[in-house]
This record gives structure tokens, C-alpha cells and sequence, in this order.
């Protein structure tokens, strides 16, 4: 009982969420690291079962109270919310949009109670939550919203290599704009207050600069000697062992080698990039600045292999890991 009680929500239901799911949960190591309840559709679960053919089962409950965790069952907390019979498989659906968003929102409910010490998220498709009149820009804006808007960041990790950013789903013309002290501090110290859930002592957090070189003194840019440079100073002055701006061509390979735990980006690409090069299937997606632990698979619903029992479990695995990792930190704080 002292294992991490973790809601997993199944994602969009033609996606591969569902299927990824009952493989994660066949891993030994998964279960002796965690007690894990799936938040999402018992009739859909069962299907992807069925796809997967995992030698386990699906036990349906009402109340978290009921769980049993028993290793050869998969217990889901079942919101009832789709027709199994009208699932397309790999294509845009207003029902399942609609449903992937409301297992989100009771796995935070159930976070924000203390009923669960963490929640992973798997994949949900933006355009079709759009279209179903959930406008968001993905999970995060969701999950602040949902948590009284927080200041935020979205940190990914793959192996040694950790990187959060000062914006994401934003034009690049957007991004620029929001490369400003204030913000480049708020992740800074987003990312030191997450390394340190993840156990890290002391990180080191190197910053990237925005421009080629990190502007080479002015030359491509002026946005490092203006934005970026003094925000890494105010950071140092709070006791953060931050640096940079460091060239963004460099800085990332050098955060993989060990030389710091962390490395901010200025926009999505650089840093998502980045992190994807290592392998999409094993990097995962932690969003950062929450009054809750939320972790989530790096790659999206992956249409094409919906419904073939194909898809790679492996970022969703790690997800998990690093969720009961974090939440045992968290009680040591």
C-alpha cells in the first residue's frame, strides 16, 4: 500500500491509447512500482484487450475504494462515456474528444482531493478536442486551467537529457515575442523546483540562447545581451545554479553528457527536437508548475497503428516510472 496510487488516463479512444495501456500494464516493473487505475471507458478497455491480447483482465469500478490491484487485472475507474460500437478506428471523433477530455478532468479532481499521488496522461488529439469545443493547446493549458491556472512549463525527459521551454504550441513569430526576462525566469525556476521532485540536488540548469551562436555577441541577435542574460543573472542572485545563454546547436548535446541536469529552451522546436532525435517512443512529457504530479507519454494518438496491437509502449512505461518516482520524492518534501 505504500506504492504511488496513479491515474492513467486513457487518451482518445481511436487512438492507440487504449492499447498502449494494457501492455504498459502487463509489465512486472510497472506493477511493483506503482498501483495503477485506468480513468477512462470499461468497454473500450476491453476491446483494446482484445486487440492486444494481453492475458489479463478488465475489472470495471465506480469508486477508487473498490480497487483490488490484483497483478493479472487491469481496474478501471469506468465514466461510461463511449459506444464502442461507433468507434472508427484512427479518425477524428467529437465522441471520444469529448470523452478523453473528461477522464483528464476527473484524474485532476481526484489529484486535487489527494485521492491519487499523480496522474499520466496518454494521447489526445488537439483537433478533434478543438472541434468538440474544448479549445486548448493540448494537455497543459488544460491541466492549469483545471488547477487555477498556474504558471506552467512543459519539461520533456529522455534518458540524462531534460529540457523545459519558455513556449510551445505558439507561432514562431509568438514565441520570439515571448522571449522576456520575467518568463525566462518563471521556467527557470520551474524546472529547479521540478529536478528537484525528480530527486536532483542542486541542479545545474543551463539556458539556450535564441539566436544562431546565442546572437555571437549582438552579431545574429540582440535578444541574449537583452532578454536572456539578465534573467539567467536574477536567477543566480536567488541561489539557482543557472548559465547560458548558451548556443542552441550545442547546449543539448552537452545536457546529455552530463555536463548540466537541464536545459531551457526558448521555443518549442529547439527543445522538442532536441529530446525527440533520442527516440519519440521512450522520451517523456512532464508538465511543470502544477499543485499536482502529471506525467504523459512524448508522442501523439499515432492513428496509423490504432486498432493493430503495433504501437511502442515504451514512452508510456516510462511515464509511469518516472510518475511513481516523483510522487515518491514528493513525500519526502
Amino acid at each position: 500500500m505504500n506504492k504511488p496510487l496513479l491515474a492513467i488516463t486513457m487518451g482518445d479512444a481511436t487512438g492507440t491509447g487504449p492499447e498502449l495501456t494494457t501492455m504498459a500494464l502487463a509489465n512486472p516493473e510497472i506493477r511493483s512500482c506503482c498501483r495503477p487505475v485506468i480513468i477512462g471507458d470499461g468497454d473500450t478497455m476491453r476491446q483494446a484487450l482484445k486487440i492486444t491480447g494481453q492475458p489479463m483482465a478488465i475489472r470495471t469500478i465506480e469508486d477508487l475504494q473498490e480497487t483490488q490491484f490484483s497483478d493479472d487485472c487491469i481496474e478501471v475507474l469506468d465514466l461510461n462515456n463511449i459506444d464502442v460500437t461507433k468507434l472508427q478506428m484512427g479518425k477524428i471523433s467529437l465522441m471520444t474528444a469529448k470523452a478523453a477530455y473528461e477522464y483528464i478532468k476527473r484524474a485532476t479532481e481526484l489529484a486535487l482531493g489527494n485521492k491519487v499521488d499523480a496522474i499520466v496522461t496518454s494521447a489526445i488529439n488537439k483537433e478533434a478536442l478543438n472541434n468538440a469545443g474544448f479549445h486548448y493547446d493540448g494537455h497543459t493549458g488544460l491541466l492549469s486551467e483545471l488547477c487555477g491556472n498556474p504558471p506552467v512549463t512543459m519539461m520533456l525527459a529522455a534518458g540524462n537529457l531534460r529540457v523545459c521551454h519558455v513556449s510551445t504550441h505558439v507561432s514562431l513569430q509568438e514565441a520570439i515575442k515571448r522571449v522576456r526576462p520575467d518568463r525566462i525566469l518563471e521556467v527557470i525556476k520551474l524546472a529547479q523546483e521540478g529536478l528537484e521532485r525528480l530527486g536532483i540536488v542542486n541542479p545545474q540548469i543551463a539556458v539556450a540562447g535564441l539566436n544562431p551562436h546565442a546572437g555571437e555577441g549582438g552579431l545574429f541577435g540582440c535578444e541574449e545581451e537583452e532578454f536572456i542574460t539578465p534573467a539567467v543573472e536574477k536567477a543566480c542572485r536567488k541561489g539557482i545554479k543557472a548559465s547560458g545563454p548558451h548556443p542552441g546547436d550545442t547546449v543539448f548535446f552537452r545536457t546529455l553528457q552530463g555536463e548540466f541536469d537541464c536545459a531551457v529552451a526558448m521555443y518549442h522546436d529547439q527543445g522538442h527536437v532536441a529530446a525527440k532525435m533520442l527516440g519519440i517512443w521512450k522520451g517523456v512529457n512532464i508538465t511543470l508548475g502544477l499543485p499536482v504530479i502529471r506525467t504523459s507519454v512524448e508522442h501523439g494518438t499515432d492513428f496509423r497503428n490504432a486498432g493493430t496491437g503495433k504501437a511502442d509502449p515504451r514512452s508510456l512505461i516510462e511515464a509511469i516510472k518516472l510518475a511513481a518516482t516523483m510522487a515518491l520524492n514528493q513525500r519526502k518534501i
